[in-house]
């Protein structure tokens, strides 16, 4: 889906009203370029910063981009009126350091609480994009869900996971495996382990700067499978437009107890939060106090020693669409939502 300049022009409105009368807003982070200019790849390395930094100001935007760049950027990723508020930046020189000399700025970390605000109520063509990108995410733990055996190992079920990502063009940010042996560690990052009888996948995709995040079983059901559910449903039915975080934060860390798990089981892992065009948007805590809207995306992951959930939602006045969803896995009806089981290896 190209970039709209009808959004742009709402998203102008936004940092507008971020950056009242104050200097150019210098927008440097991946999450926040990919968010303004509708979904452009930022990247060139996943480990670099981004290839273009944005200085929005009243008069209207300019768009530092690496010189090597802008060609490519220009013919396949912007808008057209775009090229002529380029100005090329040698390779040597980053685009953000760039930006900053043009003159008197605001650096994001400044009003890092209004920014997310500002890219958290997602536009109808953005929601779009993200259930495709939800769904094909889905797809992909499925499809190489179906020949994995136990004696797969870890390995070699992350090389199928991010090809099958990479096949639908989504960037593999995350990519987590854990065997039998290995559930006890919250972030395993892939072994030569075997998968044996129960295995953990959680995969972290970019696709159009957003973010699906998703965890799926294969193999034996696990003895808490049905209990983390009910934490998650806790999340869920706390993350609501007009509700803060800390408040969801909190009312999904107390039902842990509730659930028959420790009560301080929360304080082992992080749990999750907002989502979108960062793999958290921010990470929820008791001190984060942003407000939940209407067409917010969450991932919350709750999780205990051999047992975790976790799926990419958007959260409306109607509740919570599941966007990390394909039919062909197997669910549980639980507390209004079908959530995902265990799935049998074969």
């Amino acid at each position: 889906m190209p970039p709209s300049a009808a959004d742009r022009r709402l998203k102008q409105q936004r940092l507008a009203a971020v950056r009242g009368d104050g200097p150019a807003l210098l927008l440097t982070s991946h999450e926040a370029i990919a968010w303004y200019l509708d979904g452009v790849r930022t990247h060139v390395s996943l480990a670099g910063p981004p290839v273009l930094a944005v200085r929005a100001a009243a008069d209207g935007d300019v768009l530092y981009v690496a010189a090597n760049e802008a060609d490519r950027l220009i013919a396949e990723e912007l808008l057209p009126d775009d090229a002529a508020r380029i100005v090329p930046v040698p390779w040597q020189t980053p685009p953000a350091v760039a930006a900053a000399a043009a003159g008197p700025h605001v650096v994001e970390s400044d009003v890092a609480a209004a920014l997310r605000a500002a890219r958290a109520r997602l536009l109808p063509a953005e929601a779009d994009r993200y259930r495709a990108l939800g769904r094909e995410t889905a797809e992909a733990m499925t499809d190489v869900a179906g020949f994995l055996t136990p004696s797969s190992t870890e390995r070699d079920t992350a090389a199928a996971l991010a090809g099958a990502l990479v096949a639908r063009g989504i960037d593999p940010l995350v990519l987590l495996v854990a065997g039998t042996g290995r559930l006890g560690h919250r972030h395993p990052l892939p072994t030569t382990a075997p998968l044996g009888e129960r295995a953990m996948l959680v995969v972290c995709g970019r696709r159009h700067g957003l973010i699906a995040n998703a965890t799926r079983w294969v193999g034996d059901a696990g003895a808490d499978d049905a209990r983390i559910l009910e934490v998650e449903a806790a999340y869920f039915a706390s993350t609501r437009p007009g509700a803060r975080l800390d408040e969801a934060f909190a009312a999904g860390c107390a039902s842990y107890a509730a659930a028959g798990f420790d009560a301080a089981e929360w304080q082992s892992h992080h749990q999750g939060g907002p989502t979108g065009y960062a793999g958290r948007d921010p990470r929820a805590t008791g001190e984060t106090v942003d407000a939940v809207v209407s067409h917010h995306a969450f991932a919350w992951n709750p999780s205990a020693p051999g047992a975790k959930v976790e799926d990419t939602v958007l959260v409306t006045d109607d509740g919570v669409e599941v966007l990390t969803h394909d039919p062909r896995w197997p669910t549980v009806a639980h507390a209004g939502l079908l959530r995902p089981t265990a799935r049998a290896f074969g």
